[in-house]
This record gives C-alpha cells, sequence and structure tokens, in this order.
C-alpha cells in the first residue's frame, strides 16, 4: 500500500534537488569560497560558466570535461543523499513536510558537509579523507534520516509489525542494478581514467562481495537460515564501507573493510537494533544500520588501511593511514565524522521545528491516512 508514496518521495528528491543544485547548491558545494565550511550561493546556469573547464581541489589531475559534467556528476550525489533520507521516513511523512524538508535540508546541509570535505572546505584541508562520499552522502543521510524519524514520529503499529517487501526478486533486481551502478559512483571520483579509477572500481567488488558472503554467514550462524534480504544489506553495507576508501585502499584492505562492513552492521541491526531504546526511533528501512554504521567502518577503515601510493594517485598529500605508519589518520577521520554527525542532526532538527512550527505543516499523516496508505495521499494506486 506504499509502493506508490515510496517511489514517489524519491522522485520528488530527484527533480527538486536538480533545480536547487543548478541555481544555487552547486556553488555553494564547490564554488569560490565564502566561508572555510561554505561557497557563496550562485547560479550555475551561465552557458559560460557551464563552458568552462571543471577544476576541482580534492582530485590532482586534469579535468578534461567543462563544469556542466560536473555540475550534473555531483548533483546526483547529492539527489541520492536525499533519497537515502526518504528511506528513513517511509509510511508515514507528510509529503508537504517532505517537499519543505528537500531543499531546506539540501542547502543548510548537504552543501556545508560537501564543501568541507570536497569543495576545499576546512576538513578537507585538514586531511580528512573521503574518496567517494562514505561521510558526504552516507553519514549524513544515516544521521539525518535517524534524526529526523524522530521527529515525525512512528509508523502505525500494523505497519511495524507486517513490513514484509512487497517483491524479493524485484528487489534482487535492483540490488543488481545498485551494485552495477556504485562502478560509476566510485570509479568516477577521480575524474579522469586515471590508475587510481581501476583500482577503485575493483575494491569496490571486492568489499562488496566479502561484506555479502560475511552477512550470508552471520545468518546462517544465528539465524540456521541464509536471508536473500540479509544478503541484499551486506551488499549495501560493503558498498557503503568502501565508499570513502575505494581507491586509496590495496585489495587486502578491501578485503577486511568488506569483513567489517558484514559483520559490525549485522551486530548493529540485528542487536542493537532490537533494544528497546533503538525500537524507539522508527527508522523505516534501517538507513542507520546500513548507512550510518557502514559509512563508520569505512571512513575509521580509511584512516586504518590508506596506503602512502593510493593517496599520492588521488593527489592527496596525506602519508596513508595507520598501516603506513600514520596513525595521526585515524584521529582525523575520527574528527571528520564527528563534524557530519554533528551538524546533521542540529540542522535536521532545526529543520523539522521550522516545518513543524514555523511553516505549520505537520510534519506526520494522520493515522487514517496512514491506514490507506498510497491512495490516501494521491489518489492512485
Amino acid at each position: 500500500k506504499w509502493s506508490i508514496n515510496s517511489a514517489f518521495m524519491a522522485f520528488y528528491a530527484f527533480a527538486a534537488v536538480l533545480i536547487c543544485w543548478i541555481i544555487w547548491g552547486y556553488q555553494m558545494s564547490f564554488g569560490t569560497q565564502m566561508l572555510p565550511l561554505v561557497g557563496y550561493p550562485s547560479i550555475s546556469v551561465d552557458l559560460g560558466f557551464e563552458l568552462e573547464d571543471s577544476n576541482l581541489p580534492t582530485a590532482d589531475v586534469t579535468q578534461a570535461f567543462p563544469q556542466a559534467s560536473m555540475i550534473y556528476f555531483q548533483f546526483v550525489f547529492a539527489a541520492i543523499t536525499l533519497v537515502l533520507i526518504a528511506g528513513s521516513f517511509l509510511c508515514r511523512m507528510n509529503f508537504a513536510a517532505w517537499m519543505i524538508f528537500v531543499p531546506l535540508w539540501l542547502t543548510f546541509s548537504y552543501t556545508i558537509v560537501a564543501f568541507s570535505i570536497w569543495g576545499g572546505g576546512f576538513l578537507f584541508k585538514y586531511g580528512v579523507i573521503d574518496y567517494s562520499g562514505g561521510y558526504v552522502i552516507h553519514l549524513s543521510s544515516g544521521t539525518a534520516g535517524f534524526v529526523g524519524a524522530w521527529w515525525i514520529g512512528p509508523r502505525i503499529p500494523s505497519d511495524r509489525v507486517d513490513a514484509k517487501p512487497s517483491n524479493v526478486t524485484l528487489m534482487l533486481v535492483g540490488a543488481g542494478i545498485l551494485w552495477t551502478g556504485w562502478n560509476g559512483f566510485n570509479g568516477g571520483d577521480p575524474y579522469a581514467a586515471s590508475p587510481d579509477a581501476g583500482v577503485a572500481v575493483l575494491n569496490t567488488n571486492i568489499c562488496t562481495a566479502m561484506s555479502l558472503l560475511t552477512w550470508v554467514v552471520m545468518d546462517l550462524i544465528f539465524f540456521k537460515k541464509p536471508s536473500v534480504i540479509g544478503a541484499v544489506q551486506g551488499m549495501i553495507t560493503g558498498l557503503v564501507a568502501i565508499t570513502p576508501a575505494a581507491g586509496v585502499v590495496a585489495g587486502w584492505g578491501a578485503i577486511l573493510l568488506g569483513f567489517g562492513s558484514g559483520t559490525v552492521p549485522w551486530i548493529s541491526m540485528n542487536i542493537l537494533g532490537r533494544t528497546k531504546i533503538m525500537r524507539l526511533v522508527d527508522d523505516t528501512l534501517d538507513v542507520f544500520h546500513t548507512h550510518f554504521v557502514g559509512a563508520i567502518v569505512g571512513g575509521v577503515g580509511t584512516g586504518l588501511w590508506a596506503t602512502k601510493k593510493g593517496c599520492a594517485a588521488f593527489g592527496l598529500t596525506n602519508p596513508g593511514g595507520a598501516v603506513a605508519g600514520n596513525g595521526r589518520q585515524i584521529g582525523l577521520q575520527i574528527v571528520g565524522a564527528l563534524f557530519v554527525i554533528g551538524w546533521s542532526i542540529v540542522w535536521t532538527s532545526l529543520i523539522m521545528i521550522f516545518i513543524k512550527y514555523v511553516c505549520r505543516v505537520p510534519l506526520r499523516m494522520t493515522d487514517e491516512m496512514c491506514e490507506i496508505g498510497d491512495y490516501a495521499i494521491h489518489g492512485e494506486e
């Protein structure tokens, strides 16, 4: 009963983010610095600007393509971050509130984190490594989803009890598309057909495979059955964990990250997630466990297993991670994570307060609408 609304929340976010992105979001994330954590808000639709050569500080290569290509490439990252957040809000968030939330969160949360780490901001200068968005995308969305779900409140009891997937086979099709697409997600971030791009793609698949297999083994050990849904969860946590590290770790590092992302989020979801405290927050698709916890595993793992050669290939001055004798990198990764978590908590809460008390728009549907689902919201089913 929620398939239409769930899909349309993502569909709306994708469209809304693009318009905000080209009018002010891209320049705030990657433009001329206004503050150490944000660029000047400005339009990106001037043809002269679109035809200029792209030039971002986080990849030490000649970016032989126009700004227009970079604007779109980075837009998709911004859009998917909001789509991930929607996964925590499904089955009860008022759609009008979601329409307001998307542009506000993009503006006041995403752009600041993106500039700070990717756009030459203070975390980039400090030395925090986030190859493809483990912090910018996954940690920020996992935090925002969990905090926002608390503000919205839980689903109706019947939806929480009867939460079976509508089509597991279709889920597998989507999972395969996602895994394939992630090769572009991570392999595209050097912005060139460079050696570390190939390394990033290979490591992405190594980590994901290891994570999936580890999750299946954990299910077999504790539940005696190899859950297909669990395997997909393991796949996703592997994709998330390798994202901050993709091009800077060796293949053995990807294996270790995959083992970590197949065990730590499994424990988080199946043990911590069943405690009374965690059950107080209704995170519909467990975005916290897959994206927040997976990103922490990946971020700290980057601090542990980043190699000197990998960092140099990506144009970073960092002398690798702890395994390369640079134990300080672990601390840098933790500091970066704490900033992203704190910023996302504060701004997600402020935006929810603004929508509820200033705009006077309810964050949650009525229980009657929740009982009906798609038809009550969209008049379609």
